[in-house]
């Protein structure tokens, strides 16, 4: 990214409903994630958005704590989760300004990581190792370069390259995201806007040392 969006910029998104990243379910390869026993412990859902992966993961026992920037955001998120019967917990919070308490034992970052600036990208994974334990996993999925233009994309370089000293990268592997196609991705994507893609995208599980 050239520079981070502004917090502002995905609230309007959310009030409008316009957000792409929006596809009223988790997205699989969180799933898959969930599935292969690969989340433990306390849990951030950092960036959570309209709050699916921190519904999903409530409902299935674990003690999750879904944050986002964006205050509409998390009103959605609570929404949902009251919709769904899901006692799932929100808080508006900068995803940067994290505290420096050691906490969390997993943190799922779900097209977030890939929005920042290489400035604020170095900051954001400064603020997960400060409140990660020892031992603590962070799965990150982002948009890849491979993609078609969906949003914000990172090369395998940059995610290498953002998880070096304190880190130790476990795994990094190709996947999909999905998202839902807006007009100002019809051009870019090919397809009419309200089309469901699944866009190329890298999922990465580090390991806080």
């Amino acid at each position: 990214m050239d520079s981070t969006p502004t917090f502002s910029r995905f609230d309007d998104a959310y009030k409008t409903r316009t957000a792409p990243w929006v596809i009223g379910e988790p997205q699989p390869a969180i799933v898959g994630v969930e599935r292969a026993g690969l989340i433990r412990g306390a849990v951030l859902d950092a960036g959570c958005g309209t709050g699916e992966h921190t519904i999903l993961l409530t409902r299935l026992g674990y003690d999750v704590l879904g944050v986002d920037a964006a205050p509409t955001a998390i009103e959605q998120a609570r929404d949902n989760a009251a919709a769904k019967g899901v006692d799932a917990h929100f808080e508006v919070a900068d995803a940067m300004k994290l505290g420096d308490e050691p906490r969390y034992d997993t943190i799922v970052d779900s097209a977030l990581f890939h929005i920042f600036d290489d400035t604020d990208r170095a900051r954001y994974v400064a603020g997960l190792h400060a409140v990660c334990r020892p031992g603590a996993v962070v799965h990150v999925l982002a948009l890849s370069d491979k993609g078609r233009g969906f949003g914000p994309e990172v090369s395998e370089a940059v995610v290498r390259d953002a998880f070096g000293d304190g880190w130790t990268l476990e795994a990094l592997n190709e996947t999909t995201y999905r998202g839902v196609v807006q007009e100002p991705h019809v051009e870019a994507i090919g397809l009419p806007a309200g089309t469901v893609v699944d866009e190329p995208a890298w999922l990465a599980r580090i390991r806080r040392l």
